[in-house]
């Protein structure tokens, strides 16, 4: 009886593993990583609008939201952190999803 019991769960783990095998999740953001865990990300800045508080970047993988390298425009937490920002610059920064929106929250010039 044990034995049989035993037979069944391994063909059910197996059949499990082999149905899983073939099928390919989408990224998902790493939801447990806090943002001082988190190594900020490297970006040049193709463009900064401060009235909008907008800035475009062209960065690396953002593991946290889970988005690969790409450039794309981001809404910043504080307008102020677009100060001495320029277009062409190498920076260093962190973004978050705040309502809904990609949202820089950390922004800082790349050494």
């Amino acid at each position: 009886m044990k034995a049989s019991r035993l037979l069944c769960a391994l063909i059910l783990v197996a059949a499990t593993c082999v149905q899983a095998q073939g099928t390919a999740k989408p990224v998902a953001p790493a939801a447990s990583a806090s943002k001082s865990t988190m190594p900020l990300v490297v970006a040049e800045v193709k463009k900064v609008d401060m009235e909008k508080g907008l800035i475009v970047l062209n960065h690396g993988d953002l593991p946290n939201l889970g988005m690969p390298a790409m450039t794309m425009g981001f809404d910043v937490a504080d307008k102020k952190m677009l100060q001495g920002i320029k277009v062409g610059q190498k920076v260093k920064f962190q973004a978050e999803m705040v309502g809904g929106k990609a949202t820089v929250t950390e922004l800082k010039p790349a050494r």
